[in-house]
Formats: structure tokens, sequence, C-alpha cells
């Protein structure tokens, strides 16, 4: 492994706020919507986007757990 290396998260890294599983949805919808045009070519663009989307979907699971009624 690079000494360089960095996790983008830590294992046990909870979104800071739960919102409903319809908030979380509109918002990784609107990700997805963002993130679609980006150049597939650009390192910087795809960085960027799995970030986003890497938050979006955390938040969105945790939104669903907290629906059901689960704790991880």
């Amino acid at each position: 492994m690079s000494d360089n290396f960095q996790p983008l998260r830590e294992p046990d890294f909870t979104p800071p706020a739960v919102l409903s599983v319809d908030a979380e949805l509109a918002i990784t919808r609107q990700i997805l919507e963002e993130t679609a045009p980006l150049n597939i070519h650009s390192h910087i663009d795809m960085v960027k986007a799995a970030v986003a989307l890497d938050c979006r979907a955390r938040a969105l699971v945790a939104a669903l757990d907290a629906e059901r009624g689960e704790r991880r």
C-alpha cells in the first residue's frame, strides 16, 4: 500500500444527520443527474463523482435503516 493512501471514509462513518428516505432519494437523484455528464476520462471528474455518490449512497442506506428501525 502506498504511503499516500488515505481511505475515503472510516469504516464506521455515519452521516451527521439522517433525513427521510424520500428526501435522501431526491438528493441522490439530483447527484446522479449532476454526475452523469461528467467526463469519464477526467480523473478529477471521476473522483468528484465517486465521492458525491459514496456520500449519497451511505446517507440513503442510513435513512432506510432508520426507517426500518435498524442501527448499524
